[in-house]
């Protein structure tokens, strides 16, 4: 990697989540964990296992430096079946000996088995922590995100490759595949999430679904679909 290993920190009530870019593709590996219990998810172990274990051990020295549970990984989750998402994933799980996650319909295209697969609307345990997945067909067929709640703080999205600041995932010219994908992100992501729900892609920064929501029209016409009455794109809550 020719740029510096730079790691992140969102710390919100119960949970954490720690991230940094681990290739010069600008992958962003995360790693979330549940503070009372330890308990960590590390989701999209895309390249570079040192740098994720750097990850792995910044968390647990946090920990251990506030007298708090210690850190330790139950899980590798994938977003996606593109390789330079899963290029680390074998290392990862032998390294920390722990079982994978991936969307059903993309886990027969990653390296090794998969030993949970997921679907839209599933959950997984993560210490106390309830982890809502949402399936995001187009970019992939077996794409997901994962949604983090914590009471009295904004909701936090991990989306993959499926929602950028600035755009939907690459449907590589399928205008079908784009028509899903925006569809999905319009009525599982804009449609149920405040504008304030803070989103982490697999590439790149940050953004929240208020900046963005604006712009879904535009999104419409690069697509070529024709745009919508703005206010159907608002917030409706679950």
């Amino acid at each position: 990697m020719s740029h510096p290993f730079s790691p992140k920190l969102d710390a919100f009530g119960n949970l954490e989540l720690h991230y940094a870019e681990v290739n010069d593709y600008e992958n962003n590996c995360y790693v979330i964990v549940d503070v009372p219990t330890g308990a960590a998810l590390i989701v999209d172990a895309a390249d570079n296992l040192p740098a994720i274990t750097e990850l792995v051990d910044l968390a647990g020295r946090r920990a251990t430096d506030a007298g708090a549970a210690q850190v330790h990984v139950v899980g590798v989750l994938t977003t996606h079946r593109h390789q330079d998402h899963w290029q680390a994933l074998e290392a990862t799980k032998a390294h920390f000996e722990v079982p994978s996650y991936a969307g059903a319909e993309d886990a027969g295209e990653l390296p090794g088995a998969t030993e949970h697969t997921l679907d839209d609307g599933d959950t997984i345990a993560l210490g106390g922590q309830q982890i809502e997945i949402i399936g995001l067909r187009g970019h992939t067929p077996g794409s997901v995100a994962l949604a983090l709640r914590v009471p009295e703080h904004p909701v936090r999205l991990i989306t993959g490759d499926s929602l950028f600041p600035g755009g939907i995932g690459n449907t590589f010219g399928d205008t079908d595949a784009y028509a899903q994908l925006l569809g999905d992100v319009v009525e599982r992501v804009f449609h149920r999430f405040a504008d304030d729900t803070i989103f982490y892609p697999g590439h790149g920064l940050p953004s929240t679904l208020g900046r963005e929501r604006g712009f879904l029209n535009a999104w419409r016409l690069t697509g070529g679909l024709p745009p919508a009455d703005p206010g159907s794109d608002a917030f409706r809550g679950e």
